[in-house]
């Protein structure tokens, strides 16, 4: 994996945590206005959207580098539309980064040749 396609993978991770935690913020918000007087809703629901823009940015930068099946790109797109769904997608990049990691030192030891 070159720097660029691990620096988009990156900042897709980086940016999935947060998308989640302000969508779920976003979510109470909307109950709180509905019950009581209390409305945060006008500045989570633009929180919300700017990082929701900022995944689906870095989500295609990083389906384009790193060339992933459309399957994965997809999968990857459905986590951020789900409340909780970026918490997943960090994990799942995360362990792909370190598999990414562990896979270069291999080759660069000579305990995996590459093709």
């Amino acid at each position: 994996m070159d720097l660029k396609t691990a620096s988009a993978l990156r900042r897709l991770r980086l940016v999935s945590a947060p998308e989640a935690v302000s969508f779920l913020l976003l979510l109470v918000c909307s109950v709180l206005k509905r019950t009581t007087d209390f409305n945060a809703v006008p500045v989570m629901g633009a929180l919300h959207g700017l990082l929701f823009v900022l995944y689906v940015i870095f989500w295609a930068d990083a389906w384009n580098r790193a060339k992933w099946p459309l399957r994965t790109a997809a999968l990857y797109f459905v986590l951020s539309v789900l409340p909780t769904g970026g918490f997943f997608a960090e994990r799942r990049l995360r362990r792909e980064a370190e598999d990414a990691v562990i896979a270069s030192r291999a080759r660069r030891e000579g305990v995996v040749k590459t093709s």
